[in-house]
């Protein structure tokens, strides 16, 4: 069956911590109110995207991952049955609560719909001083955590990070965190919608007048004490001749690596598995055998480009950026970089010295 590139409409979703700026930033049409979530891929029991347009407009997710099965997902296991990745804008407008979501094994034990999350934050935009919460300070247990939050001082145990334009931080499952106010990002993460609440700044929930769940005890049960690094991921920038790309984030999960197009480059896309791109500049088109109808993305759209499409070309009609998203596959070749991307070989004098890896295109 022919598979072709597949854009969603977003599943926008009000908080009480939400704010307006994914209607700038993204190009979000928000409804009325503080909308803190554009969810733009997810496949879960309670949450489906479906196709904005294209010839399967108005199918969802769930439907074409069972209809064109490997050819969407290619290598890729899939996450209890389902497509393994979910990808989000956040508007952070206020700090989010304290929470933490479970491994596979603190899931377990909670049982019911609980699933494991680790999750990335690409950021896309913050005000002067934001930062977030990752993690705990060093010397701190479970113990202390406990103390901290029935003396009311959460806080002080946690590391604060200044939130930096462009920068990307991993939160392996287990990683005590939050948004600081004043932020917005790009969010990868494992498919779950299981968040265990510590601290919720005494907010209340309108639908009912009262303070918001907290799930204190469950949450400790899920804390992972393992040192989380003060800084963003580690970028890794490689050259190539027709595109910059920047590595940053690589777990067994998922990878992100962020790509530059200049304006009127045209390129085979190097990919024989499924990829997925998070458009935040620019625009262009994807070409592909099989259809005469090219598939048009823009800031703000999510582009799930499946394993196997079909010698599928992009052009960048200008300058463009986006976050690409790939599973990682095990293979006998892990050692090779992408088609048409460059690695350094040596290094002499101070002068890097690259090689570019020419892999026939898939047929």
């Amino acid at each position: 069956m022919d598979v072709f590139p597949l854009i969603f409409d977003p599943i926008l979703k009000p908080k009480l911590w939400g704010g307006r700026r994914l209607e700038g930033l993204v190009a979000k049409s928000l409804p009325p109110g503080s909308i803190g979530e554009s969810w733009e891929i997810v496949d879960l029991a309670g949450e489906q995207s479906r196709v904005s347009r294209g010839p399967a407009a108005g199918k969802s997710l769930a439907e074409l991952r069972e209809r064109w099965g490997t050819e969407l997902t290619g290598r890729a296991p899939l996450h209890e049955g389902r497509f393994p990745l979910l990808v989000k804008f956040i508007d952070a407008a206020e700090t989010l609560s304290i929470q933490v979501h479970p491994d596979p094994d603190a899931a377990r034990r909670l049982g019911g719909d609980a699933r494991p999350k680790t999750e990335a934050w690409y950021i896309l935009a913050a005000d002067p001083g934001a930062f977030i919460y990752r993690g705990l300070q060093p010397g701190v247990g479970v113990a202390d955590l406990r103390k901290a939050i029935e003396q009311g001082r959460v806080e002080s145990v946690l590391r604060r990070i200044p939130a930096r334009v462009g920068h990307c931080y991993l939160s392996p499952a287990g990683t005590v965190h939050a948004l600081g106010a004043g932020i917005v990002v790009a969010e990868v993460q494992t498919p779950s919608d299981t968040t265990l609440r510590f601290h919720d700044w005494n907010r209340t929930d309108p639908a009912t007048g009262q303070p918001r769940r907290l799930d204190v005890e469950a949450a400790l049960d899920c804390v992972c004490i393992d040192e989380v690094s003060p800084q963003a991921e580690k970028p890794e920038h490689l050259a190539s001749v027709w595109t910059s790309v920047t590595s940053l984030v690589r777990c067994e999960f998922f990878v992100i690596e962020r790509v530059r197009m200049a304006e009127g480059v045209q390129q085979e896309i190097p990919h024989q598995e499924m990829v997925i791109w998070i458009v935040l500049e620019g625009h262009g088109i994807i070409t592909h055998d099989g259809s005469a109808s090219p598939t048009s993305f823009g800031v703000g759209d999510t582009v799930l480009i499946p394993a196997g499409l079909k010698r599928g070309r992009v052009e960048a009609k200008a300058p463009s950026l986006w976050l690409e998203v790939t599973v990682p596959i095990p293979s006998s070749l892990s050692g090779f970089e992408p088609p048409e991307r460059t690695r350094p070989l040596t290094r002499d004098s101070g002068a890097e010295h690259f090689v570019t890896l020419n892999v026939p295109p898939k047929s």
